[in-house]
């Protein structure tokens, strides 16, 4: 078996063997583009090394060797001789681009000998003499693990004492002392000593490289990209070139288009008379690539045919480096260039109108996290990275956003409507803090998970949001917040990031998301091969007109509870809820249902011809019900009852447990009104629309937590014959349908006998995901982290599917109702429906459509489409 492999020796081996840099030197040289030579030590090398007990690499000796001859003798250079130096750079290059995590040695080759005969060749000793410190300060960082800054005080003590700045203001001389000093450092960490051997050097290096594949950053970068840790690192041994070797020389890197914007033409920066690192590091400034046209218009029109060849050649654009070295083009390396998200997706329909790709392959190089660049706006990272962070939680929606702090809704409300930006802080939200919520610049809990009451209606409103910040604690009566023994007085300004969950002390600059034109373009391509479609959990106009906006082709989702509160709402609906009497519930229920009137006018307006789903009240009624003593006196008042009583009405309401109490369809059972009073608001309000607009509604009646198929027929029936009573008593006719939100497991079980009952079958994987693990989506932030940090759960399973636990309870249920029902009609609409990772196996499933939150309808539409692409493949 061969290990190593000049450039462009073998043409079969792939970016797995070669890893991503080397196969695309060897494609450089296969093309006869002018590449310096060089070898690629395969990712098998290192599976072998770190596989082995002694970590040596004497397997690699021989052929090591034959490579090395090999490459001096291309370059006319030896390693390691005194008047021809070949000097070569190690690098790391793994199967998928991990940039900076692992490392790198240049100026490979010196020693004391060598470096003289490289400042005789360059005819520049300070160059050379700088190469060498270099090189021995990387090495031994590298290498032997002697700490960078160590070096670097021991260069800041010299500059110093010279009194001077910059590092190009030491004399040669300096530089000489330096470089004992800097081998001093070496037998004061450890008795090493630099290796004045090259090719000691060239071993220790590539052993370097190979343990780097598993230095702490290169773990955690892989773990946060989901890299397979078992493929290794290739590494690439080149000849060096210099940029400031003498004459005509520099160096720069250049992309094919814009990486901002996407806009054609070479982009980039270059210097004369310089070192790579010159560019990068800030010690120069470089000037715009298309002025090398005016300075060396040879060269220039030499790189920009090199460059049309590569994005030719790779079909997408490229991320270059070049050297000139004394009249030379040496192009070091070409990758498929990174790009912001506007620029991604103009660069993928410009590709497809050049007739360079096709929609598919276009459509499967984007990444649907893209999406949110584009809608949401970020903070600039300039004030980021200068920005005091404050604490950190898990990011529920994202955006960037800055705001007064307040601790209740109700102060919340009197800020905004005193003309203040306000952030909410609460240990954990409910349904009751709505008010303060949907005028919220951004929401921050301490509790709760990414699909916590909070994260769920902060997507749904496209609101900046973070939850789960463990630290923080509210302390509502001294209205101030606690952290790490810090307090936070309420009206003090932060600033929310909800892409990384980062909150920061007052008010960051921001950078406003752009709705790309050529997002609509891709996602039309999309809905074209998606094997599903995709609709919208939405509740209010707003979220309607947002999600149709983005493309949803329907509303997955419509909850009610949230229309109860306000004012004027909340009041009808404790009313409602602590009357003992059937009459009076009665008479509350009568001034709900034209509130509810008039919301689902306007929800099928705007649905037009649409499928629009509406699921019932679902959550239990203490959640309704004031829990302070002053909300409660107020409440007797209004009633005319003793806040004695109120207190002991609402106490009947308790429950010990309720999210598996007394909700959902349960609440039908002991009051049937209520679900009553629902659907005839439903019916008179599509009838409305249906006259006014001439539109064909469709209302689709969702019931949910149904776990028993007697329990579905039950409530079918008796909510059948409401509506039809209705119908005939109005002489009207309405198509509708009853089906359930499948979201317990036993319902998964037994889903062909509810099946018989159920006109569709929609998923709640929320609470669904909740019931089968036992864990409560409010407390999973608690301890999430912690089962993600020991590698006990790959992903919180409440923000991707859980696919071998409640994907199989779901495949159960799919399978089980299309017994009875062939043609029954299945959606997703927990929190899941919008999770890429989970499109493949909705494909799979056979559903008919996912419904997510508003802003994650774009996102879900690509994921969709790249579902059906994978299947192709």
């Amino acid at each position: 078996m061969n290990y190593i492999y000049a450039f462009a020796e073998d043409q079969t081996l792939t970016n797995q063997e070669l890893g991503g840099k080397g196969a695309n030197l060897a494609e450089m040289t296969r093309l006869g583009l002018p590449v310096p030579a060089g070898f690629t030590i395969t990712t098998a090398a290192c599976r072998q090394y770190l596989a082995s007990a002694k970590q040596e690499t004497g397997f690699l000796e021989d052929e090591l060797m034959k490579a090395v001859h090999i490459l001096e003798e291309k370059t006319q250079r030896q390693l390691g001789n005194a008047e021809q130096p070949l000097l070569v750079s190690v690098r790391s290059g793994a199967p998928i681009s991990m940039p900076g995590m692992m490392d790198t040695i240049l100026n490979l080759g010196l020693n004391d000998q060598t470096v003289i005969g490289l400042a005789e060749m360059t005819n520049d000793p300070w160059f050379a003499y700088d190469c060498y410190r270099r090189l021995i300060q990387m090495f031994g960082d590298v290498v032997y693990g002697i700490d960078k800054p160590i070096f670097e005080a021991a260069l800041t003590a010299l500059k110093n004492k010279r009194q001077v700045q910059k590092d190009t203001d030491l004399t040669l001389v300096d530089l000489k002392q330096l470089i004992e000093t800097y081998k001093g450092l070496y037998v004061a960490a450890g008795q090493y000593q630099f290796p004045q051997s090259v090719d000691q050097q060239l071993r220790l290096a590539i052993e370097a490289v190979f343990k780097s594949w598993q230095n702490p950053r290169a773990q955690t970068y892989r773990r946060l990209n989901q890299i397979d840790g078992a493929m290794g690192t290739a590494v690439n041994v080149q000849q060096m070139v210099f940029g400031n070797y003498q004459g005509q020389s520099g160096t720069g890197v250049a992309f094919t288009r814009n990486p901002a914007t996407g806009e054609p033409g070479l982009f980039g920066e270059y210097l004369l008379n310089a070192q790579g690192e010159d560019v990068v590091a800030g010690i120069r400034t470089p000037e715009p690539i298309a002025t090398l046209k005016a300075q060396l218009p040879v060269i220039y029109e030499q790189f920009k045919t090199i460059a049309n060849q590569l994005e030719a050649h790779y079909r997408d654009m490229q991320d270059m480096e070049f050297t000139i070295e004394a009249g030379q083009l040496y192009v070091l390396q070409t990758r498929v260039g990174k790009r912001t998200a506007p620029a991604a997706f103009r660069i993928a329909v410009d590709l497809v109108d050049e007739g360079v790709i096709d929609r598919p392959t276009a459509i499967s190089r984007l990444k649907p996290t893209m999406i949110d660049g584009l809608l949401h706006p970020l903070f600039e990272t300039s004030a980021v990275q200068q920005a005091t962070q404050l604490l950190t939680g898990l990011p529920a929606s994202p955006g960037a956003a800055t705001g007064a702090i307040y601790f209740d809704a109700q102060k919340a409300q009197q800020a905004h409507e005193a003309g203040e930006k306000v952030v909410l802080v609460r240990q954990e939200t409910s349904p009751e803090d709505i008010d303060g919520m949907v005028i919220s610049e951004a929401i921050v809990t301490s509790r709760g998970g990414m699909t916590s009451h909070a994260a769920v209606v902060a997507r749904g409103m496209g609101c900046c949001c973070v939850v789960g910040c463990q630290q923080l604690q509210v302390d509502y009566e001294q209205r101030e917040a606690h952290f790490a023994g810090r307090v936070l007085k309420e009206g003090a300004i932060i600033s929310v990031d909800g892409h990384t969950g980062r909150l920061y002390l007052g008010a960051l600059p921001q950078q406003t998301g752009v709705h790309e034109t050529t997002l609509g373009t891709v996602l039309s391509w999309c809905d074209e091969i998606a094997p599903f479609a995709v609709w919208a959990n939405a509740e209010t106009p707003q979220e309607v007109a947002t999600a149709f906006e983005f493309g949803a082709q329907g509303l997955g989702l419509v909850r009610t509870e949230h229309m109860f509160f306000g004012p004027e709402r909340i009041f009808k609906m404790r009313q409602m809820i602590l009357a003992t009497e059937l009459a009076d519930r009665q008479v509350a229920l009568a001034a709900l249902k034209k509130l509810q009137i008039t919301d689902f006018k306007q929800i099928f307006s705007l649905a037009e011809e649409r499928p629009c789903t509406i699921r019932l009240l679902d959550p239990p009624l203490h959640e309704f019900l004031p829990q302070n003593e002053v909300e409660q006196a107020e409440l007797a008042t209004a009633l005319g009852i003793s806040l004695a009583e109120i207190k002991r009405r609402i106490a009947d309401k308790a429950e010990v447990n309720p999210m598996l109490g007394h909700r959902g369809s349960r609440l039908a059972v002991t009051y049937p009104e209520i679900y009553q009073m629902q659907v005839l608001a439903i019916v008179e309000s599509a009838l409305a629309v249906q006259t006014t607009y001439h539109h064909a509604v469709t209302p689709k009646i969702m019931l949910p937590l149904i776990g028993t198929a007697t329990e579905m027929a039950y409530l079918k029936q008796l909510l059948q014959q409401t509506i039809n009573d209705y119908l005939v008593e109005n002489q009207q006719q309405l198509t509708y349908q009853i089906g359930t939100m499948i979201e317990i497991p036993r319902a998964c079980l037994v889903a062909d006998q509810i099946a018989a009952t159920a006109d569709f079958f929609s998923f709640g994987t929320n609470d669904l995901t909740q019931m089968t693990y036992g864990f409560s989506r409010d407390d999973i932030g608690h301890f999430m982290p912690d089962y993600q940090q020991q590698g006990l759960m790959p992903a919180e399973p409440f923000q991707t599917l859980d696919q071998d636990g409640v994907g199989a309870l779901m495949q159960l249920a799919v399978q089980k109702g299309r017994q009875t029902k062939p043609d029954l009609s299945i959606g997703v609409c927990g929190e899941v429906g919008g999770d890429p990772t989970a499109m493949p196996f909705y494909r799979d499933l056979g559903i008919d459509y996912v419904s997510c939150s508003p802003y994650r309808v774009p996102s879900a539409r690509l994921a969709a489409a790249q579902s059906q692409l994978t299947l192709a493949d």
